[in-house]
């Protein structure tokens, strides 16, 4: 009862603020819209804290994948090769795409039942008794309805970045997660890329010193992927996203930060406030297009998210985070991924490097600390990652460890709380952005539990059984 009257608020709240967008004031906005979430964020009661909560061991992982267009057909793939895993179903709203993925698992163990055809054939999939794990790999408006379904439905959840696109959403995936004691982790495969990982255990051993600033990024040139309607997604969707203006697709460079700064276990975000550049390709690029085929008419005539957004947040122990959001300019793919302490300093891009000082260390010096530093997934399944494949490896540790966690019922790596807070910076960076870039709390999702929940492991300890068919 208490949870839809908050829902009711929040629809009435966020309607009001909408109302407001076009007058110009920001000081009238900020006054109405800061109340949304951050109030109830601040006193919110936790059900059950799932940071931490090992569910009952599986022995067998049996899996329902749905979305079977971009990512789905690589996660088949990989999960085909973990030990203790049944893929028992596929779904996709076109019944060629499900075919050709059962198509792909011929030879193997796994004998999937497809699903397709209808709009709503994904909710027969998760009404199956015999399933333990919904894998969701589909586009961004279906993620939340669909790990909730499945939830309620009595399986885990694990959703495709990002997890939700609005605080409501947010904040349903928590609830839902919390009621039904049901993992919901989101898919945030950078978290197990190698560096990230190394910069984890040197940041968990003291080697940054304290860490007072981190940033991470989706520096991505996909302008060429989001209008291209033969070979990209379905029925545009992605593109339609972009008509938002802020940071919508956070998760990536933030992820892996966030574990390093410890947030949601030790440190929390307090406020953030978020800039947009204009738009200077996107709809000059419809427009082009739309001269040449009416197909592009309708995208011509929308407005498009700044080329750059830079997101700041201030965290309650007084750490700064940088995140920023470029998928439209030609510039080099980067996810900044650095870390700054007061002893020490790590960046990724354009090459890994660490620095002590003035002067980055010398290729010597950084075999070394790989030797020192390399955590104990990398040296147990790195190389196996790297030959099957998925960004390098990183997809398939991601999957690995999720499985083997469920199959010794240890917690996962990334709950629900990390879901909604990694995701909750898109719409929140959204009104930062309309509101010339006021500041706006983050709610706290954990219910303050963040103060006493434990930092993310760097080990196998209990698990790390899990075999590979290569």
């Amino acid at each position: 009862m208490k949870s839809n009257r908050r829902r009711e608020f929040l629809k009435s709240a966020s309607a009001a603020g909408m109302g407001f967008f076009g007058l110009g004031n920001a000081a009238a906005q900020s006054k109405s819209l800061l109340p949304w979430e951050a109030q109830y964020g601040n006193n919110r009661e936790q059900v059950f804290n799932m940071c931490g909560y090992a569910a009952p061991k599986l022995e067998t992982v049996r899996i329902g994948i749905v979305g079977l267009g971009m990512r789905g057909p690589g996660a088949v793939d990989r999960l085909s090769k973990i030990e203790g895993v049944e893929i028992k179903a596929l779904c996709d709203l076109l019944p060629e795409r499900a075919e050709k993925a059962k198509q792909s698992l011929a030879g193997t163990v796994h004998q999937p039942e497809l699903y397709s055809g209808s709009t709503y054939a994904w909710k027969k999939m998760c009404n199956r008794p015999d399933l333990d794990l919904i894998y969701i790999a589909t586009p961004w408006e279906w993620h939340t309805p669909m790990a909730v379904y499945a939830m309620e439905a009595g399986k885990h959840a694990a959703v495709e970045v990002p997890a939700a696109r609005t605080l409501d959403e947010c904040w349903q995936l928590v609830e839902t997660s919390e009621r039904t004691k049901k993992h919901c982790m989101q898919l945030e495969n950078c978290c197990y890329d190698f560096f990230e990982l190394m910069t984890l255990k040197m940041a968990r051993e003291g080697f940054f010193g304290e860490v007072v600033h981190v940033e991470g990024a989706y520096i991505h040139d996909l302008l060429w992927l989001n209008f291209d309607k033969d070979n990209g997604y379905q029925n545009m969707w992605r593109l339609r996203e972009n008509y938002r203006n802020g940071n919508l697709y956070p998760t990536h460079g933030l992820g892996p930060i966030c574990q390093i700064l410890n947030v949601n276990r030790g440190d929390q975000m307090e406020y953030l406030t978020s800039l947009s550049s204009n738009d200077f390709q996107m709809k000059k690029k419809a427009e082009e297009l739309a001269e040449q085929d009416i197909f592009w008419t309708e995208f011509a005539s929308k407005s498009y998210r700044g080329n750059m957004n830079t997101t700041v947040v201030k965290t309650k122990l007084g750490k700064s985070i940088m995140i920023q959001h470029d998928v439209t300019s030609p510039r080099p793919y980067s996810r900044l991924h650095v870390v700054s302490g007061t002893e020490g300093y790590a960046q990724k891009y354009p090459q890994p490097r660490v620095a002590k000082g003035h002067s980055w260390m010398k290729e010597e010096e950084m075999k070394e600390l790989e030797k020192k530093y390399t955590p104990e997934i990398v040296q147990r399944v790195g190389e196996l990652a790297k030959q099957i494949g998925g960004h390098g490896g990183m997809d398939f540790m991601m999957d690995w460890r999720l499985i083997d966690c469920l199959r010794n019922g240890l917690p996962l790596d990334q709950d629900v709380y990390d879901a909604a807070l990694w995701s909750c910076i898109s719409p929140l960076s959204e009104w930062s952005v309309a509101n010339r870039s006021n500041s706006i709390d983050v709610p706290d999702f954990t219910g303050g539990s963040w103060k006493t929940n434990k930092p993310v492991p760097i080990t196998l300890e209990g698990g790390g059984t899990t075999k590979v068919r290569v």
